[in-house]
């Protein structure tokens, strides 16, 4: 079930909220046309202008494939988002571990929440308008059949195996930007991918924890 809503302060908050009052039980998913304090990775604001995806959604760990490594599900949820944009003719993909590219413009990201045995994941997406040095993704699509081809989708229960090694081929792409790892910006370039969605770099094992 999707709840599209004129404007929310972010939709991630909201659905945080429900799950915390126990008001609401997923799955569930709220878009809305305008978001006034959206949130974005690390804390950071995502903007939110008219035409855009806002997109939130709840899902119960037993309605997932068993295969997800919780600190790896902001990928799984962004390459789910990817394969259904990539079946509709887009050429965006994922950069490691939460963005949305065209070529190399980011377009969106996805944040995830844990609470209890239920995952909240949020994606924002470029479809009408973007910040400067932003993209626009390179399909016309409303967010509101976005959304529910996403939600489609997500209900298949792809397997971590299957997502996993669509992603590892298109990792080579993240090598050529930076990421932020708690407050510093690192180079992904001598980065490499294990298998559970985290990254080895200067001697250290890094997760996908957005």
């Amino acid at each position: 079930m999707i709840e599209f809503l004129d404007e929310c302060g972010s939709t991630h908050v909201e659905i945080c909220e429900r799950i915390k009052l126990g008001v609401q039980k997923p799955p569930f998913a709220i878009c809305a046309k305008r978001q006034s304090s959206g949130v974005g990775s690390r804390g950071n604001e995502w903007v939110g202008l008219d035409g855009n995806l806002f997109l939130s959604f709840c899902m119960h760990r037993n309605d997932l494939s068993q295969d997800i490594c919780d600190a790896s599900i902001s990928i799984y949820f962004s390459m789910i988002m990817k394969n259904f944009l990539e079946n509709l003719g887009s050429k965006a993909w994922v950069k490691w571990p939460n963005d949305f590219y065209i070529n190399d413009r980011k377009i969106g990201g996805t944040i995830s929440t844990k609470i209890s045995e239920t995952y909240i994941g949020s994606i924002g997406l470029n479809l009408a308008q973007a910040p400067e040095n932003a993209g626009i993704l390179d399909i016309n699509i409303s967010p509101n059949n976005l959304a529910l081809g996403f939600i489609d989708e997500l209900g298949k229960k792809i397997s971590w195996k299957q997502i996993f090694s669509k992603f590892s081929v298109e990792f080579v792409k993240s090598k050529n930007f930076i990421t932020h790892i708690g407050e510093s910006s690192v180079n992904l370039a001598d980065a490499t991918l294990c298998d559970d969605g985290a990254i080895f770099l200067n001697n250290k094992k890094v997760y996908s924890l957005r």
